[in-house]
């Protein structure tokens, strides 16, 4: 990204922030190949734009810094590509940068990322004196003039000072590349390294597609020098639609197996995997085509619930510019608008022959706020805009307190959350109020109590009676609810147990201590009594909601807090400072080390402690600390903590009354 200019990165958010927030979809051509590329978020905060992006990519070019080497985002971005098995390039970026470092961010690709990663390049020159780089599967140089688009460059000898490198890292090369093909192994065993550079390619391409290898280029995006060959390695390395195993999926009725090719011929199916809110055109579905041909004013049907609709224009994206076509084929990358049915993760299919595809799956969001509409003008333009934001992206979520009325919005992060609120007012032109960051607390319970609750009413006439005993105990963390009934002698009529059930549900709303869900705990109904005339279900669900209230006060109950996975990088001179912030924050070190010429720790810190510690660890660093931070598990907060929260929570309480 250089000065906002990025094609990809086209909303007024990324230009900026310099960031990738949505992942953009565009085209090129490049030698006899089309190309659908898919640009996509770095930040830990947009995981939902990566996810679904490289569910539905067949290769991925992964950018590397120069300067830095693997960052802490490049390498949950590379773990995400590594769960779909997308054979990837790995390209370092930047070497015209003061500090650019081949060698460094090479050999972090191999430690922190365990890559089984191979030069078939090298730089010549680094920072200002970055010149070209050495092509080993050819074994030449190339050396640009000129830093215009399209800029030209000559083919010559390698230089005479890297002549021996070029050597040693050539023979490290093929080395890597003969074990993917038996016949040049044992040419290579016999002392034969004259391998054609066809040879070397055709066997890499091989071992790329196994996820077994991945190519280590280089070059300067900025300064256009060393593009033109990626998008070589591109071409010759990554696969085409044709090179990827036939997708399976299911019968929709019979949920027998399905098996699609990507074959123009095959019975047409797609995978929705983005909806964008356009001003112009409404929603916009992106989808990737996996076999078949669809012409606009085709019938299809949302493989998800059957519904058959049919397909008005069909859009060839270049970011934010738009193409129509008349149809698009297996491998294509494409959009439409209108379909009622489309969702993310559901599968267009042909009426005739229709088949379910596997869906897309997104982590939890961590992090809420409070949100207010600032006019009752703004309060229904508002719910429409956070309908249409949540129908895009899945790790947005949307709920209305039943206490308080006040709507809550969730998130990944601060920063997810502060660019949803900002296009809310630029797209949507809703002015609204954002209150403090809300931490999605759990509670749960410490050992084990037998609780009694009684629901007796008479007021004339019918009246109510529900009776039961509950058995409260813990269980281990993320087990979850359970709910067993061991009521004998017909105690309790079985017809009332659901209802027993329901109430115990309902309580699990609000905890005891602070009134947060409460999780990890079993409920056994073990006795209780009942009336001929006057018990009914919504007397023992009040009795059982009652029970669970009064029995998880006495059961020791505690708060959970969600606990992040976190890494800073920075400049050494600044470790000693950032260590010690990260102890003032609760946080749990795991581990130190280098990483090239800077500093890293990973720890485990509690959410709750790191609102706004992005200005924090800026001020700390003088601007040149970065870090990242994913959700991980729940932990107990300390008693300390616990106390304040209750505290806090109670104090909110009163002020709404």
């Amino acid at each position: 990204m250089h000065d906002g200019a990025t094609t990809t990165d086209w909303m007024p958010q990324e230009r900026e922030r310099g960031i990738t927030i949505t992942a953009a979809a565009v085209y090129c051509k490049w030698r006899d190949c089309q190309i659908n590329i898919i640009d996509t978020p770095g930040h830990v905060d947009f995981t939902a734009e990566v996810e679904r992006s490289l569910r539905v990519l067949d290769g991925a070019v992964t950018c590397f810094d120069g300067v830095q080497g693997v960052e802490p985002q490049s390498e949950t971005v590379w773990r995400q590509a590594d769960k779909y098995k997308v054979p990837r390039l790995a390209y370092i970026n930047k070497m015209d940068r003061l500090g650019a470092d081949f060698y460094m961010s090479y050999n972090s690709i191999v430690k922190l990322l365990g890559a089984n990663a191979v030069p078939i390049q090298l730089p010549i020159g680094a920072e200002t004196e970055y010149v070209g780089l050495i092509d080993l599967i050819e074994m030449k140089a190339l050396i640009w003039h000129g830093e215009e688009l399209g800029a030209k460059w000559d083919v010559v000898d390698i230089p005479a000072d890297m002549a021996e490198q070029a050597k040693e890292y050539h023979h490290a090369m093929v080395e890597k590349i003969v074990e993917f093909d038996d016949a040049l192994m044992e040419r290579y065993l016999n002392g034969d390294e004259k391998f054609t550079p066809e040879e070397l390619r055709k066997t890499l391409r091989k071992g790329v597609l196994q996820c077994k290898i991945f190519p280590v280029l280089c070059g300067s995006s900025y300064k256009n020098k060393g593009v033109q060959t990626m998008l070589d390695a591109v071409c010759d390395y990554l696969p085409s639609p044709l090179d990827v195993p036939p997708l399976m999926g299911h019968d929709i009725t019979t949920g027998e197996p399905k098996e699609r090719k990507a074959d123009d011929k095959a019975p047409f199916s797609a995978l929705m995997f983005k909806i964008q809110s356009d001003p112009f055109v409404g929603k916009l579905i992106y989808f990737r085509v996996y076999s078949g041909v669809l012409k606009a004013g085709d019938t299809v049907m949302c493989g998800n619930n059957r519904n058959t609709e049919r397909v008005g224009r069909i859009l060839r994206m270049h970011a934010n510019q738009r193409e129509e076509v008349k149809e698009v084929y297996a491998g294509d990358i494409a959009a439409t608008v209108a379909l009622k049915n489309g969702k993310v993760g559901f599968t267009m299919c042909a009426e005739n022959d229709p088949v379910l595809l596997e869906q897309i799956t997104f982590p939890e969001p961590v992090i809420s706020v409070a949100i207010e509409p600032k006019t009752k003008v703004d309060e229904e333009k508002m719910a429409n805009a956070m309908q249409r934001l949540a129908e895009e992206d899945q790790t947005f979520r949307i709920k209305t307190d039943v206490e308080t009325g006040q709507t809550i919005i969730s998130g990944m992060g601060e920063l997810h959350l502060d660019i949803i609120v900002d296009r809310m007012k630029r797209e949507f032109k809703v002015e609204a109020g954002v209150g403090s960051p809300q931490v999605a607390y759990r509670e749960t319970i410490r050992r084990k109590v037998l609780e009694e609750g009684k629901f007796i009413r008479q007021s004339g006439g019918r009246g109510q009676y529900g009776h039961c005993w509950l058995q409260i105990e813990p269980q281990p963390m993320g087990k979850g609810f359970e709910f067993v009934n061991e009521v004998k002698q017909g105690r309790i009529p079985r017809e009332f147990i659901p209802a027993i059930e329901k109430g115990v549900r309902e309580a699990l709303d609000g905890g005891a201590l602070a009134g947060y869900p409460l999780v990890d705990l079993k409920v056994t109904v073990t006795d209780g009594s009942f009336h001929e005339v006057d018990s009914n279900e919504m007397a023992f669900k009040i009795a059982a909601a009652m029970a669970l209230r009064s029995g998880c006060k006495k059961a020791s109950p505690t708060i959970l807090e969600p606990i992040m996975k976190f890494e800073a990088v920075t400049p050494e001179q600044y470790m000693g400072d950032v260590i010690g912030d990260l102890n003032s924050r609760r946080a749990k070190i795991q581990d130190m080390g280098d990483r090239g010429h800077l500093k890293f720790v990973r720890a485990t810190v509690p959410l709750s402690e790191m609102f706004g510690y992005a200005t924090v660890v800026r001020s700390i660093s003088q601007g040149r600390a970065s870090f990242t931070m994913e959700p991980s598990h729940y932990e107990e907060v300390p008693n300390n903590v616990m106390k304040v929260i209750v505290e806090k929570n109670a104090a909110a309480m009163a002020e709404q009354r």
